[in-house]
């Protein structure tokens, strides 16, 4: 297989053309721009369609129409400009409109800074639209697995009429990696045609209607119901996490995406003082990996979750394990990355009876 250099950014939007995305549509923010740069020069090349809509607003609601003619969509945003995506995610989910949404994190809240951050967690995992709605968020922790989540979330998408997200911080949207180009390779439970889409119907039958709007409260239960549905076959199918050394360690680190990488390296920094230690990383955040966490952390002294943030992923963490081991938080945020040295000296911390 081939193996090129390249940016974290510019990978998404590779991937993006190779799953069959047929339309971007969005709007410039910092650190995300090399996602819409480099897909309006490659995206029109190989029969797709570009747009830089007026507004974030206009963005996903022209992700909105161009999904519910069943073609391949996307867009790309960054913090703010997802705030202001948040009321069209919500009719996505409500109208069952297959799409991808890619969020690279920068400091917040506002305007915050350009630098990486994972502040984001309870923005893309519960949501600021408005009802009942949950969609399949991935946190890739490399450009080469940002690659291949990016091709499973439009499959995802597509199987099962949801929007997918997937979630990163600006160091891997910014970084440049060695990758081995994945072919793409449509999942075998992929939908053969999408006869629920707004495609004309030529007199040959219905038309078809995407909507979001339950006048009758019963129907909206009904439909609620139906979602609810779909979302417990999704927490049943699509759960994604990775194990790091977890077998016989007594302290367990939980982190996802650039922080999961440093941890790794702490890990083997302790190894080196006789402290063995393992990570737990949630690949996909919605659905949260509970189960999977539950029976690692049974034996497990305590838990360390490092963020970049003031604490957020540590919630679903602590509803995980249900209170069978503490639970701590280290975590950096403004934009700047926790260092390998600084997880360590809290792991120490903590094991001479530090406390919060």
């Amino acid at each position: 297989m081939e193996k090129i250099f390249i940016k974290g950014n510019e990978a998404i939007g590779l991937a993006a053309i190779k799953a069959g995305c047929k339309g971007f549509f969005g709007y410039p923010i910092t650190p995300q721009n090399e996602v819409p740069e480099y897909l309006s020069r490659e995206l029109p090349l190989n029969g797709g369609v570009f747009i830089q809509a007026e507004s974030e607003i206009a963005a996903i609601n022209m992700v909105y129409g161009a999904g519910g003619c069943g073609a391949r969509v996307m867009t790309s945003s960054s913090s703010p400009g997802i705030a202001l995506k948040q009321e069209g995610i919500s009719y996505l989910c409500g109208a069952e409109v297959p799409c991808l949404i890619v969020s690279v994190m920068r400091g917040g809240p506002g305007l915050g800074g350009i630098q990486p951050s994972q502040a984001d967690y309870f923005q893309a995992t519960r949501g600021g639209g408005n009802g009942d709605y949950y969609h399949p968020i991935y946190a890739p922790a490399t450009v080469q697995e940002t690659m291949e989540l990016i091709y499973e979330a439009f499959d995802v998408a597509d199987i099962y009429k949801i929007p997918t997200m997937v979630l990163l911080d600006g160091v891997i949207a910014q970084v440049m990696e060695p990758v081995i180009l994945p072919e793409y390779i449509p999942r075998k439970d992929l939908p053969k045609n999408k006869d629920w889409a707004t495609t004309g119907t030529k007199g040959k039958r219905k038309p078809n209607i995407i909507n979001s709007l339950f006048l009758n409260p019963n129907d909206l239960e009904e439909h609620c119901n139906k979602l609810d549905s779909k979302y417990k076959e999704i927490i049943k199918n699509e759960i994604k996490w990775e194990t790091f050394n977890c077998e016989n360690s007594e302290i367990l680190l939980v982190a996802y995406g650039t922080t999961s990488n440093i941890c790794k390296n702490a890990i083997e920094l302790l190894k080196k003082e006789a402290i063995d230690v393992g990570l737990f990383r949630p690949i996909s955040i919605w659905p949260f990996p509970k189960e999977q966490i539950y029976e690692i952390a049974k034996n497990k002294k305590f838990i360390l979750t490092v963020e970049m943030s003031k604490g957020q992923m540590i919630e679903d963490v602590k509803l995980s394990i249900n209170g069978i081991t503490p639970v701590y938080f280290f975590g950096r945020t403004g934009g700047i990355i926790p260092t390998e040295e600084e997880i360590v000296q809290e792991i120490k911390r903590l094991l001479q009876g530090g406390n919060l």
